[in-house]
């Protein structure tokens, strides 16, 4: 294990094995080809695992109306089915923390890309509700576990550059959502096999996103190395880099719940899924429902998440140069209400407009990985606060896709469920600006 923590750690050691500390200089690493392929294999693997997280929920949503037909689902059902993802975040993501340490963050998202490879391949046979909701659990298993950890990988194996990396996941997680969305009803036309092809078809990406962990499958540790704290804590000695490397073994982890940051983070995190879960869950829907067509409908979620390409590069590294990303909430959840009120009062008139808003504002969800990544100072804080505000997120988020689907069956119309949705996005700025404060989680515990 201590030989492959050298391959896997390009800061670990000198070229001559010597524990690197802040003090050192520079010098040249004639391992440095070897180490690199490893790190290039985790980008790899970050990249394919992020084009996976969202098409199990979003190709879904394209085609929700032909599933909950042949399924015989009622409205309230419906909404039950779009509430899952959340549920299931929840519910197995808070599972990752313990998964990492005892198996390592690598070994875990891979056995997390291999459910949701599962669970794609067994939906498409479902018979009734219940089978179909207990193979979208278990791909949405391997996806809430992999949602933990990706903040993990990113601080173990690229501690300096947390921002550019999360953005290249981030940006990733938003094309495979987009592209599932506008792919997915014309692809199933295309294939002539009804919506069971057009879900199950998204099962090949994901035997392809289990590829790139294999080869990284005994790499446990949690830590990042050592050229994080020397890019991030003051000048010390060398004595002192050394204690700074063993601190984290040594000093136990923080209590997150005491953390006001990690409540407000946690919170801000349910209220931005809240949004992007009813957005992925029903706005083609909404618009199909105001006589835009559904192919129409599914490009416009398309536009929505499509948004996020560019924005969840940017963001991040933008949020990484602030102190307080506060600002940067704000103008999210602003693009977001004005989103939700022309969607109240001209649906159709201005789709692609309010389709283009409500994609800046779910831009929020890579802002709110950022700040988990910045909140803390350790690896071990980054799994807890990532577990935690997730989980928590998570939890909070679950009413809200349901709520809509009861709403507008018993309402006989989306004034109501919308006008929920942008009134939602108030809290949503005042709780994010509270978990922009520069501050960590292991000062306040």
């Amino acid at each position: 294990m201590a030989d492959e923590q050298k391959t896997l750690d390009p800061a670990a050691t000198t070229p001559s094995g010597a524990r690197a500390t802040a003090g050192d200089s520079p010098a040249p690493d004639r391992a440095a080809p070897a180490r690199r392929w490893a790190f290039g294999l985790v980008a790899v693997g970050l990249v394919l695992a992020a084009l996976n997280l969202r098409p199990a929920i979003t190709s879904l949503g394209a085609l929700l109306e032909e599933v909950s037909a042949d399924l015989h689902m009622s409205g309230s059902v419906a909404g039950v089915l779009t509430s899952v993802p959340p549920l299931c975040f929840a519910v197995f993501g808070i599972t990752a923390p313990r998964l990492a340490r005892r198996f390592g963050p690598a070994a875990v998202v891979c056995a997390g890309m291999a459910a949701i490879f599962t669970g794609l391949v067994l939906r498409p046979f479902a018979t009734g509700t219940a089978a179909f909701l207990a193979a979208s659990a278990l791909a949405l298993m391997g996806i809430a576990v992999s949602n933990v950890l990706m903040p993990v990988i990113v601080k173990r194996y690229f501690p300096d550059r947390v921002g550019s990396m999360t953005g290249l996941y981030s940006m990733a997680l938003a094309l495979g959502t987009s592209v599932a969305a506008a792919a997915t009803v014309p692809m199933t036309d295309a294939l002539g096999g009804g919506w069971r092809l057009g879900l199950g078809v998204w099962a090949v990406l994901a035997a392809l996103a289990v590829l790139p962990w294999l080869p990284l499958l005994r790499d446990r540790d949690t830590e990042p190395a050592p050229r994080a704290a020397a890019a991030t804590d003051t000048p010390a000695s060398a004595p002192q880099a050394s204690a700074s490397r063993n601190a984290p073994a040594q000093t136990p982890a923080p209590r997150i719940t005491r953390s006001r940051t990690a409540w407000a983070l946690g919170v801000f995190f349910g209220l931005q899924a809240t949004g992007a879960y009813i957005t992925m869950g029903w706005m083609p829907q909404i618009f199909r429902d105001a006589g835009v067509p559904a192919t129409t409908a599914g490009v416009l979620l398309a536009v929505t998440m499509v948004m996020g390409v560019p924005l969840a590069f940017v963001i991040p590294r933008l949020a990484t140069r602030m102190k307080n990303q506060g600002p940067i909430v704000v103008a999210l959840g602003l693009c977001g209400l004005t989103g939700y009120t022309g969607l109240f009062l001209a649906p159709a008139a201005g789709a692609w407009v309010w389709a283009v808003l409500l994609g800046i504002s779910n831009c929020s969800f890579p802002l709110a990985l950022t700040m988990i990544g910045m909140r803390s100072r350790t690896g071990a804080g980054v799994v807890r606060l990532s577990a935690f505000a997730q989980s928590v997120g998570y939890l909070i988020s679950i009413p809200g896709p349901l709520l809509v689907g009861v709403l507008y069956q018993h309402s006989g119309g989306w004034g109501l469920p919308v006008a929920l949705m942008g009134g939602l996005m108030v809290p949503q700025m005042i709780v994010g600006t509270l978990a922009g404060r520069d501050r960590t989680v292991e000062d306040e515990c």
